[in-house]
């Protein structure tokens, strides 16, 4: 008989994941971060591969840069988004499977 271990996490770090699933509970959000997966994109980019308007995209990545998922890269006027490290992109892609493939 194979024997369990309890892993408990502090008070801190549990809230912490909750609101990194908080942040996922969107599904503009999720097609957001999706869309990442390929690399950098801008926010009108961004807009037509979700179908969302920029200001609603800008508003998204406004919250996921503060939840330390996506990072950003200004040239001239342009603002470029990217998932913020491999992390992301191994979360997204984990939910992505299960959902599809069970």
């Amino acid at each position: 008989m194979e024997t369990q271990v309890l892993l408990s996490i502090d008070t801190p770090t549990a809230t912490r994941v909750a609101e990194l699933f908080q942040a996922l509970s969107d599904p503009s959000r999720v097609r957001i971060l999706a869309t990442l997966r390929g690399g950098e994109v801008n926010v009108g980019s961004l807009a037509n591969a979700v179908g969302i308007s920029e200001s609603a995209v800008s508003h998204h990545l406004r919250n996921l840069r503060l939840m330390r998922l996506v990072r950003s890269r200004k040239e001239g006027r342009q603002v470029f988004y990217t998932l913020d490290d491999d992390h992301i992109t191994e979360l997204i892609q984990s939910g992505l499977d299960h959902v599809i493939y069970g």
